[in-house]
């Protein structure tokens, strides 16, 4: 028997929405600017239930436009800019990407405005606190009794012990300890207004935090790089499942009256 429209309907698979940022990519016989996003969040997302939508770093969207996603992965990458906290550049610290801080600034601005739930990972994580008035540490090996929190090797990640806090959206999803992947030289300082801490690695390095509601997880570590553990992506997409549901009700409910 067909589905009808409403059956077609409740099947749709939350939208997310994943920044990408513009880089030089080779294919084929080009060499030309291209947009860029490791095709392992992608996977994660549609791994956990989520469809996705790729954002490239063009025009901010109004907070209208973002109400249209139903959650949002801001990503890792390349180091923040020190300005957003007013802060001098460290000698480590990468050149920073202007126009993807810009655009992952206003959509988690805009997330927040409309009540989007938003999984923030590693840059996407130092992007989140800095909106809310926080700081970073641009180069953690400068920083006395501190564990390494990358590999030495490029393209390899560090094994990293983490405990959760207890009473945190963290600690329900991963429970009270485990092991991450990080890749990370900058890490929090400072944690911004509103914020949560929810996890911190032995040596005492923030690795979670969380908004005062629970709309907002962020990470320091990677955990699209494990498939298998797909526990912090499954939340976002039944966040972004109950706040579908919400909205439907909402209409159903002006439709009655």
């Amino acid at each position: 028997m067909a589905s009808n429209g409403s059956d077609q309907s409740e099947a749709k698979r939350p939208l997310i929405g994943l920044p990408t940022y513009y880089g030089r990519g080779q294919y084929g016989v080009w060499d030309r600017d291209a947009a860029f996003l490791p095709s392992v969040y992608v996977t994660a997302v549609t791994r956990a239930g989520g469809r996705v939508v790729l954002l490239p770093p063009e025009e901010s969207w109004s907070a209208a436009e973002v109400a249209e996603l139903d959650g949002v992965v801001l990503t890792g990458g390349d180091d923040v800019d020190p300005r957003l906290y007013d802060a001098e550049p460290h000698e480590r610290t990468q050149t920073p990407n202007l126009r993807r801080d810009r655009f992952e600034v206003s959509l988690y601005q805009q997330a927040v405005e409309v009540d989007i739930p938003v999984l923030a990972i590693c840059r996407g994580a130092q992007i989140v606190n800095t909106v809310h008035g926080g700081t970073l540490h641009q180069h953690m090996p400068d920083l006395p009794g501190l564990d390494p929190h990358e590999a030495v090797v490029k393209d390899e990640f560090a094994e990293v012990a983490v405990n959760t806090l207890p009473d945190t959206r963290t600690a329900a999803i991963l429970g009270t300890e485990t092991t991450v992947r990080c890749h990370h030289h900058q890490s929090i300082d400072r944690l911004g207004e509103g914020l949560v801490l929810s996890a911190r690695a032995q040596d005492g390095t923030v690795e979670a935090f969380e908004g005062d509601v629970a709309r907002m997880v962020a990470v320091q570590w990677h955990p699209e790089e494990t498939l298998d553990e797909l526990n912090l992506f499954t939340d976002l997409v039944e966040r972004a499942r109950a706040r579908v549901r919400g909205r439907k009700s909402e209409t159903k409910e002006e439709a009655r009256l």
